[in-house]
């Protein structure tokens, strides 16, 4: 590997703390005792005193270390390093407060500051409540849609649409439409929309994942595509011309096709990723082959973001028992991201 290839991978990740009373604490204290030699190093954003707490109540053998970002490739095998918040947490396991929102969404800025000022090689983001932080006043629909204002904040760019992608080793799936009511996704889904997600989803696993002619499988929104119009005229009348519009562009995509066959095993082998219509159609199938290995990344922006893909599971929070698998993936996931552009 090339001397700046080298130095680049020293660069770490920035990994925000979540809801400090859900398992995000956790977690990252137990990926931090599963690093490996060869690991990109990363830094917890949060309360150190917190995160110390937190280890020692869960008989968790970890040193947490205050830090700054140029110090974390030198702490990182023997210590935790924490880069403090401005505001301490309570954290009461499993009882999320409105208290500590602004700590929850200070992580989540920092993190992306510190990506664009060259600190952070890209973002881990822990699982946070959105319904706490609408009690504190937080205004946006959920973690992906702000990490798009973020984006365009920092970067001085164009608005970016933000485009979830569920990744895993069996399956990648991107909802065109996400955290709406699926009365509304179906009026909200445009051949635009479809269009533009696509492109995005085109161009990042091009730019970030290096496949340079990634197979696109288009979803159609109806029971067997549409059955030629028999079951309803949106595969024929919107996203058959998404479709056609795409392969003038040469992109490699097909569809509209029959949602019930898209997944099992020798269906997934001829694409790279599914563009489902609507949140549920993408996220059972992924949820059902990789519910632990699977991962959140964010495309459309101009950072890497990825996040595991569960919620912050207050209801198990202090008891040990969190699973850190998909937090793992999310960081190793994010390092492959950060790592494509290196020479």
């Amino acid at each position: 590997m090339r001397d700046d290839a080298v130095q680049s991978r020293q660069l770490p990740l920035a990994l925000t703390q979540g809801d400090p009373s859900g398992i995000g604490p956790e977690i990252a204290l137990k990926a931090w005792l599963a690093r490996q030699p060869q690991d990109r190093p990363w830094f917890l954003l949060a309360d150190p005193d917190h995160i110390q707490r937190v280890a020692t109540e869960l008989g968790l053998h970890v040193q947490v270390r205050s830090v700054i970002p140029g110090q974390v490739p030198h702490v990182f095998g023997d210590e935790l390093p924490v880069v403090p918040l401005s505001t301490k947490v309570s954290g009461a396991f499993g009882k999320p407060h409105e208290d500590d929102a602004s700590a929850t969404l200070e992580a989540i800025e920092r993190a992306v500051s510190m990506t664009h000022a060259g600190e952070a090689a890209g973002v881990v983001t822990n699982p946070i409540a959105k319904d706490v932080l609408y009690r504190a006043g937080f205004r946006h629909p959920g973690h992906t849609e702000w990490l798009g204002e973020l984006g365009t904040k920092y970067w001085n760019c164009g608005p970016c649409l933000p485009v979830m992608l569920l990744w895993s080793r069996q399956l990648a799936v991107v909802p065109v439409t996400i955290h709406v009511a699926l009365s509304r996704a179906i009026t909200d889904l445009t051949t635009e929309l479809i269009v533009e997600t696509s492109r995005i989803v085109a161009r990042d696993y091009r730019e970030k994942f290096g496949i340079s002619a990634p197979r696109l499988a288009i979803a159609g929104l109806n029971p067997h595509a549409g059955e030629s119009g028999s079951m309803g005229r949106e595969d024929i009348d919107m996203i058959a011309p998404a479709v056609r519009i795409l392969q003038s562009e040469c992109i490699d995509v097909r569809g509209p096709l029959p949602p019930d066959t898209m997944f099992h095993a020798a269906a997934r082998a001829k694409y790279d990723v599914a563009i489902c219509m609507y949140h549920d159609q993408a996220l059972i199938p992924i949820k059902t082959l990789a519910f632990d290995e699977g991962v959140n990344t964010t495309l459309g922006l101009p950072f890497v973001r990825t996040s595991p893909d569960h919620g912050t599971a207050f209801d198990i929070a202090g008891k040990g028992v969190a699973s850190e698998t998909s937090l793992l993936a999310a960081i190793r996931l994010a390092d492959q991201l950060a790592s494509v552009a290196v020479p």
